[in-house]
């Protein structure tokens, strides 16, 4: 790539001198290259001169709120995390300031390996490292649920009660906000979810997106957690629920994409929510409304992807299905009714 390439969300001279005083050891000129993946904020992998490599994160272009996609949040997060155990990126450098890239920005150390995103992925791995990466992602979430926030420096990360309530609230008005048809078993499943809250065991340091696709592997072990954007506190099972969706066993259904753990070698679906009980001492036997808020929220996001395609927000220049993508709203708003009504986890 040539070292004068436009790339859309990096203002080239003005981030170069901003890491040259700012990241330690950082040697220009850089090269910027953007991350694939993702739908929120950007990711851009940063080359020195010296051969040091860098991530750089930002605001998606062009949005409008002041406190979304808050970076300097991503960035506080990832710093208290460096250090307790659960894999992070170092974090390297914060710029608050928006005149220097047209928007806050942080800077953390580039972690080298695979993101296990799908099926194919997981293909790739030996059946050793199949085994290993299950069970350690398992692992990195009981760790980081067993953090106590205050003593990270997170106690004031959000609210420590109310997560289920506070996560109905929001996702019913992105529903309502976004939905581009009647789709009465999402209603069904949102009135529910509203009357069966299980009492909050515990509060903790909740990832809010935690699944394979947001984790950096080698060798069969996770190196980093990454996109901290819906880090919040609250009911860790929020988190084991969304991973459990994540997890699907050989010939089961997917959800809404493919899964890393499809073609097997994994541990279950019921050895996976086992060994987190046993780490975590969580009671587990509630899983099934977790998966379900887990299901319904996931499929109210894509309804809004949906519909920022169907009215041309978003420029479909990869062709994407929305065929696809409708379907996979009603197969999540069924999931989510089908866990509520029958229980879908199996026990551990």
């Amino acid at each position: 790539m040539s070292g004068t390439k436009v790339i859309p969300g990096i203002d080239r001279e003005r981030v170069t001198a901003w890491m040259e005083g700012n990241i330690e050891g950082a040697v220009p000129p850089f090269r910027f290259e953007p991350v694939a993946g993702g739908n929120s904020n950007l990711t851009y992998r940063v080359m020195g001169t010296d051969g040091a490599e860098y991530a750089l994160r930002r605001p998606p272009l062009g949005h409008a709120l002041a406190t979304a996609h808050d970076v300097a949040r991503e960035f506080l997060i990832i710093s208290a995390l460096g250090g307790t155990g659960v894999p992070v990126p170092p974090a390297l450098g914060l710029c608050s300031d928006p005149a220097v890239n047209g928007a806050p920005f942080y800077v953390m150390g580039f972690v080298a390996g695979l993101v296990p995103h799908d099926r194919a992925t997981g293909s790739s791995l030996t059946p050793a490292d199949r085994r290993s990466l299950g069970e350690d992602a398992v692992k990195v979430l009981a760790g980081l649920h067993a953090l106590e926030p205050d003593s990270i420096g997170l106690g004031d990360l959000g609210p420590r009660e109310g997560y289920m309530q506070r996560q109905l609230r929001r996702w019913s008005r992105q529903w309502e906000a976004s939905r581009q048809r009647d789709l009465p078993v999402m209603d069904r499943v949102r009135t529910l979810l509203e009357s069966r809250i299980p009492a909050q065991q515990r509060t903790g340091v909740v990832h809010g997106d935690y699944r394979f696709g947001n984790l950096i592997v080698e060798d069969g072990k996770v190196e980093a957690v990454i996109d901290w954007e819906l880090c919040t506190l609250g009911d860790p099972l929020a988190d084991l629920g969304f991973l459990a969706n994540d997890w699907i066993d050989p010939g089961r259904p997917e959800l809404w994409r493919s899964s890393v753990v499809q073609d097997g070698g994994f541990p279950s679906l019921e050895e996976m929510v086992a060994r987190y009980a046993a780490l975590t001492g969580a009671d587990v036997a509630g899983l099934p409304y977790y998966r379900a808020m887990q299901a319904w929220r996931l499929a109210a996001i894509l309804e809004g992807v949906y519909a920022r395609y169907r009215h041309g927000v978003m420029d479909n220049i990869s062709g994407v299905d929305l065929a696809s993508l409708v379907g996979s709203v009603e197969r999540l708003a069924d999931f989510a009714l089908e866990s509520l009504e029958g229980g879908a986890c199996p026990s551990p």
